[in-house]
């Protein structure tokens, strides 16, 4: 089964995140992801917070995590790890981008513990879906016109190769001071990266 994770940003859409959540999906709340929740009319599993957030009391048939407000990792992190001892492999993170930029980019971080962990995780909003990337192959079906980009995530550069779009690469590198890998577009309904060394994001623009 999956986990659905729901954080707390502020330009989270209540309706996709609706939309998103399948009845079989195992549903954690981190913080003001809860009153996410409420408002969609989904009912959690879990949910994990220091509740610093979350204008709405936290009380349900459903289990709650209190955590303190002064703690090494963010509330949708410690969600990440109660799922991952409970055996889930597959994530979507909703409510995860959008106002603060380091609670943003904390949680795309946090894709990259989840691959750690031997794990698979997006995130995903109304206006893109964020991937994490390590050696390997990932093929892409059925996104011909999708902008997407492509940045080296936690090295100095990735070395891949791009197929199937307008800007296709074969076997170059991505420097993490030079954005070249930025509004690619999916010009095929088959589409490849293939990373042979580094780590990176893909970033599938819903909107464009």
């Amino acid at each position: 089964m999956r986990c659905v994770i729901i954080s707390g940003s502020p330009d989270c859409d209540v309706a996709f995140v609706k939309s998103a959540i399948k009845n079989e999906d195992y549903i954690i709340c981190a913080d003001k992801g809860y009153q996410y929740a409420v408002q969609a009319g989904i009912k959690p599993n879990l949910v994990v917070g220091d509740f610093d957030s979350c204008d709405i009391e936290v009380s349900g048939d459903f289990d709650i995590i209190t955590l303190q407000t002064h703690k090494d990792d963010t509330d949708t992190m410690h969600a990440i790890d109660v799922a991952l001892e409970k055996g889930y492999k597959d994530f979507l993170l909703l409510g995860a981008v959008g106002g603060r930029f380091d609670h943003t980019f904390a949680n795309i971080s946090a894709l990259q513990h989840i691959h750690q962990k031997g794990a698979n995780g997006l995130i995903s909003s109304e206006n893109e879906v964020i991937q994490y990337l390590s050696v390997g192959k990932k093929i892409f079906e059925n996104l011909k016109g999708i902008t997407f980009s492509i940045f080296p995530f936690g090295c100095p550069k990735v070395c891949l190769s791009i197929s199937g779009a307008e800007y296709p690469l074969n076997k170059g590198c991505l420097e993490s001071s030079v954005p070249m890998g930025i509004s690619n577009i999916f010009n095929s309904d088959f589409g490849v990266v293939e990373i042979y060394d580094g780590n990176a994001i893909i970033i599938l623009n819903n909107n464009i």
